[in-house]
């Protein structure tokens, strides 16, 4: 068993917090994506579980095992780093077995395991090439294979992908997916692509100043961010928030326009004292060409199979996806509806979604 258990902890360098009284469980053998912007604490907290930082206070549990005050090389771990860190002056094989050696795992043994990552990892053609004359997706999977031969109970990565162009990311992703299926390794993954995030996490938890603001499934994530940050940051484009005023008499006005409240979230609105409320719909559930709701075309984005268009409504602007062929331009004044299924609630001063009893 190889399940992560962090509790209250916290990590500052100087005056800034950069880990703030953090708790999480990974369970056994899951993929779990710590996702963020940039300076949110993400790759700290990898680091943490790694003990390439020395925490300020917190436990740190990896199969049942207090490793928190453990070096690095007791923690049963292997990491996997942004910028490949493979030895230049070293054969790709070499790179390979290089942990293997200084553990002094026999020499069959070490060659068993090099050639059976080669082979999961696609590269056994290129074991006797120096890391210069690889690509950089060679390279990243040199070092993914260096750290699988370690037979590790908790495989970390901290933006193994971001230094690689677009199409092999892509690639990359299902490779990395694939792996994790058939390695089983219990997988803590950090990056601030949420399309990454939400491709290869069995669970993402996202960051924000040193903690967990929500921590579930990517689809629940999706569908029903936490707070007005989350929403903002999930999705590509990710959910619009416009500014409305509840009516008093079941509905949400936005300008000249009322929509209905969705049934979920009116027994909590009655008790609402403050009328005011952000109203949150994904881009591409927004209803184009029939509607209550009117909206001037702003731009028009082709995506190849979509489009992009950034509407103005009220004085506020949205972001909506439609088909390709549509034949909005900009200038052109469209109307619109929002399904109530998929429209989000939160409170305006907290940002936090407000509570509802159904779907």
């Amino acid at each position: 068993m190889a399940e992560i258990v962090l509790r209250n902890l916290r990590k500052t360098f100087g005056k800034v917090v950069a880990i703030r009284d953090l708790s999480l469980d990974v369970a056994d053998g899951e993929f779990l994506v710590l996702l963020g912007p940039s300076g949110c604490g993400k790759t700290t907290t990898l680091r943490a579980i790694a003990g390439l930082e020395v925490l300020d206070r917190g436990t740190i549990r990896i199969g049942g095992r207090d490793v928190t005050r453990l070096p690095p090389g007791k923690r049963g771990i292997a990491m996997v780093f942004q910028s490949y860190a493979v030895f230049p002056h070293m054969r790709v094989y070499d790179n390979i077995v290089f942990g293997l050696r200084m553990r002094g795992i026999p020499l069959a043994e070490q060659r068993r395991r090099a050639l059976a990552a080669a082979e999961l990892l696609q590269i056994t053609d290129v074991l006797d090439r120096y890391p210069a004359q690889l690509s950089g997706g060679q390279r990243q999977r040199v070092a993914v294979a260096r750290a699988i031969v370690m037979e590790p109970d908790v495989l970390l990565m901290d933006e193994p992908l971001s230094n690689l162009d677009a199409l092999l990311r892509l690639h990359m992703r299902a490779e990395l997916k694939r792996l994790h299926r058939e390695v089983g390794s219990t997988t803590v993954y950090v990056t601030h692509d949420q399309v990454e995030a939400m491709s290869l996490g069995d669970r993402i938890a996202v960051m924000r100043d040193g903690e967990i603001v929500q921590c579930d499934t990517p689809q629940r994530i999706y569908d029903d961010p936490a707070n007005v940050f989350v929403g903002s940051f999930i999705g590509s484009p990710p959910m619009n928030f416009l500014r409305g005023v509840l009516d008093g008499a079941g509905g949400i006005r936005l300008g000249d326009t009322v929509l209905p409240v969705p049934v979920a979230y009116q027994p909590a609105l009655g008790a609402q004292r403050d009328p005011e409320v952000l109203v949150g719909i994904p881009p591409e559930h927004i209803v184009v060409g029939a509607g209550p709701l009117v909206a001037e075309v702003v731009v028009s984005e082709p995506l190849g199979p979509s489009k992009l268009l950034t509407l103005r409504t009220h004085g506020q602007l949205l972001k909506v996806t439609v088909r390709a062929d549509h034949p909005a331009a900009p200038g052109d004044v469209v109307h619109m509806d929002f399904p109530p299924a998929h429209v989000r609630l939160m409170d305006p001063k907290t940002e936090r979604a407000l509570p509802r009893t159904g779907p």
